[in-house]
């Protein structure tokens, strides 16, 4: 049997043993526990800068590190959350530097350097789908810079010109004599090379690592447990906190009695928070059961007495006005008024968790000169920024260790688990990990916002729109997140309550988008696709309520009103082809389309839905085409389009935060439930790429158009309408 180390039974030992007790073969397989005080992200190929040492020898650039084994490490300066950057990132290196793939691995760049060498990094945060597109130009110039180091310092070694010398497959060879020298012999003098001037960076047609599938190189030390998330991070005489807030967001605490709980096992002490408390432990268990024990009133503040149900009351009033408009084109109120019939519909989302499954947690050493920070975080230096501002050191004396983060979809982007953890470090002496539970994730969440979305619209005589007008009623995620971040309000109607309405594909001579931004007590942010999960849902829905209405064929409607467009009708055209879109469906069962762009990429997708005899739902079948211009990594594409068409298909399906009393209901995945394997449907990808110089997101992109394709296939099946969210409100059992 295996051997277990005697520093503890840890998630990663019980992998390893129940994986022996169920017939594997263990061959004295030993992970001891976190003995060292800054424990690592991971096993090769991923690593982590955990410290400031200076840079090895090998290092050519910030982003390239080669050892005299020829070992390549590429840095990466984005967050791994799933979405396959620590892969990705190195491939867009590894193009240009032509080194050995097989002999790549991958670490997290270092958020304090970045911060102490004038941005070398650039940008380090991981959100809008922007990994790839923001960084390719510069993770290729890189790559290229380094590569012409090595065939500098090789032409150096044997005073040849270095234009008689190329470089491939790790090392460079001089052309005429044959003579050659990998990159590990070459990598301490190609650091010492200065150039001229930097290379020109390969053209897509160039490419041949960039768009073939790789294997992504953290799946293996994700599935032997070796991979480190923040959750897992240990440290000598750490201490452990649980914190327990207010039921109702925006509340504050009344008064609580620590004596009560102060002489429990292992409780350390009890810390005042803004909006809580927190307890400290030697254990989080008794942290946490100290928690559940500790007496405690509130004030619940201005969201005492309110409910989901005055909520959607107050969306739908706030419709009537006053609204700011978005976008007009044409004469909206000429068309609607000489129209012989105005075709009206209201679509409502709810408010939504992330309902990551690593729940918020943050893990703190603070010293008189440096502060230490291990965590999950989208935003390295934003969460140094705020650290160091809370702290009262400067950014270069805060070093954050991102972990890997077991999901994101935004939330971590934003650190309310950080600033409860600083809080809690100032009374401790011992390093401090702050964890939430699920309960505290789910009901302190910052939710993807609760929208009322109202269109009008008519049909002219040959049966297309003459007109279209959208109005929302919305969260501000920019006012809700104001008091964390202070981030300047952008001028008009904020950007992410109209994304997908403004930017509507679809043809029509008459357009007007309106707004109005509302906001409840319940605090709002960022959402897996922002915008766009909400009013895709809206747009994609009215247009094919409209195709009925002309009587005409949903797919072909809109490839009417994509005339002239020929990368969404690719899309489109591609998706009813592999869908099989003119095979007629059983009864009982339909077939719904949706088209949508965002962050760059347009994405089709075509459900199929069976709903038996009680009325129940099942997505059996999802069909998904993807234009994002170009891709890195088309296994990766892949991944990412399922993940985000289970994401949209959960919250299409199931989910909604609700509000009683002011306080959030849900707390756990009971009551918020998640689409199963069992459940799961088929999902197809396929790649329809305009090429030319697009280069779209792919993280978020597969999310927006999976709730209105699936509503539309509803209505193929039954003839009903599903204009609020989720599906699940909605009793099928009549006339299926």
């Amino acid at each position: 049997m295996g051997h277990i180390d005697s520093t503890g039974l840890t998630r990663r030992n019980f992998l390893v043993a129940t994986l022996t007790a169920a017939g594997g073969l263990a061959i004295g397989v030993s992970i001891p526990g976190f003995a060292a005080a800054v424990p690592p992200i991971g096993a090769p190929p991923i690593g982590a800068p955990w410290d400031d040492a200076p840079p090895p020898a090998g290092e050519i650039n910030a982003w390239i590190v080669i050892d005299p084994d020829d070992t390549v490490t590429i840095r990466c300066a984005k967050a791994e959350m799933g979405e396959g950057v620590l892969t990705s990132m190195p491939m867009i290196v590894a193009e240009e530097l032509g080194c050995d793939w097989t002999r790549v691995r991958s670490e997290y760049a270092s958020a304090n350097r970045n911060m102490r060498e004038n941005m070398v990094y650039k940008g380090m945060l991981t959100g809008g789908s922007s990994a790839v597109r923001a960084s390719r130009p510069y993770l290729q110039q890189a790559g290229a810079s380094a590569r012409v180091r090595l065939i500098q310092a090789a032409a150096t070694r044997w005073n040849v010109p270095a234009g008689d010398c190329e470089a491939a497959d790790g090392k460079v060879t001089h052309k005429a004599s044959g003579r050659s020298l990998n990159y590990g012999a070459l990598a301490g003098d190609a650091a010492k090379v200065a150039l001229a001037k930097e290379p020109d960076i390969k053209t897509p047609d160039q490419f041949t690592l960039i768009g073939k599938s790789q294997a992504r190189l953290d799946t293996k030390v994700k599935v032997t447990g070796e991979a480190i998330f923040g959750i897992d991070v240990r440290l000598p005489d750490m201490l452990y906190a649980a914190v327990v807030t207010c039921p109702v967001p925006g509340g504050t605490v009344k008064s609580y009695d620590a004596a009560a709980i102060l002489k429990q096992r292992g409780v350390h002490s009890v810390v005042p928070l803004p909006n809580g408390v927190a307890i400290v432990a030697d254990r989080f268990w008794r942290a946490k059961q100290a928690a559940l024990a500790l007496p405690i009133e509130w004030n619940p503040g201005a969201g005492a007495g309110t409910s989901s149900a005055g909520f959607a009351k107050d969306y739908r009033d706030a419709l009537k006005g006053p609204l700011e408009n978005a976008k007009s084109t044409g004469d909206v109120a000429k068309a609607l008024n000489d129209a012989p019939k105005v075709i009206e519909a209201l679509y409502e989302v709810p408010y939504l968790a992330h309902a990551t499954m690593e729940p918020l947690n943050c893990t703190v050493q603070l010293q008189a000169d440096r502060l230490d920070i291990w965590m999950g975080t989208q935003a390295p230096e934003i969460t140094t920024g705020l650290a160091a501002k809370t702290m009262g050191l400067k950014p270069e004396q805060v070093y954050v260790h991102n972990c890997y983060l077991g999901g994101g979809f935004g939330r971590r982007a934003i650190n309310d688990e950080l600033m409860q953890a600083l809080a809690v470090a100032r009374t401790v002496p011992n390093p401090v990990k702050l964890i939430w539970t699920r309960e505290e994730d789910m009901r302190h969440d910052r939710y993807r916002p609760q929208a009322a979305i109202a269109f009008k619209g008519a049909l002219g005589k040959d049966g297309m729109p003459t007109v279209i007008q959208a109005q929302t009623a919305v969260g501000s995620i920019m006012k809700s997140i104001k008091p964390m971040l202070d981030f300047p309000s952008p001028p008009g109607v904020e950007p992410m309550a109209v994304e997908g309405l403004v930017n509507m594909p679809y043809d029509v001579p008459n357009l007007k988008v309106d707004a109005v931004l509302k906001n409840t007590h319940v605090p709002v942010m960022f959402w897996r696709s922002v915008g766009s999960s909400q009013n895709a849902f809206a747009v994609e829905s009215f247009i094919d309520e409209l195709a009925h209405e002309a009587g005409q064929d949903p797919y072909q409607f809109r490839r009417k009103m994509l005339a002239g467009k020929p990368d969404f009708l690719s899309v489109l055209d591609t998706l009813a082809q592999k869908a099989n879109w003119n095979q007629k469906m059983p009864a009982g069962k339909g077939r719904g389309i949706a088209i949508h762009e965002s962050f760059g990429t347009i994405v089709g997708e075509c459900v199929e839905v069976a709903i038996d005899a009680k009325g129940k739902v099942r997505c059996e079948r999802v069909v998904a085409v993807v234009d994002c211009g170009h891709v890195v990594n088309p296994r990766n594409v892949e991944m990412q389009i399922e993940s985000g068409v289970i994401y949209g298909l959960t919250a299409a399906l199931y989910d909604e935060i609700t509000v009683k009393d002011g306080a959030i209901e849900q707390g756990n995945f009971d009551s918020y439930q998640m689409v199963r394997l069992a459940d799961s449907p088929k999902i197809e990808t396929y790649l329809a790429l305009s090429g030319g110089t697009k280069w779209g997101g792919i993280g978020e992109p597969g999310t927006p158009p999976i709730a209105p394709a699936l509503c539309n296939a509803i209505f193929a099946a039954t003839g009903r309408r599903v204009r609020q969210l989720p599906v699940g409100k909605t009793d099928f059992s009549r006339g299926v």
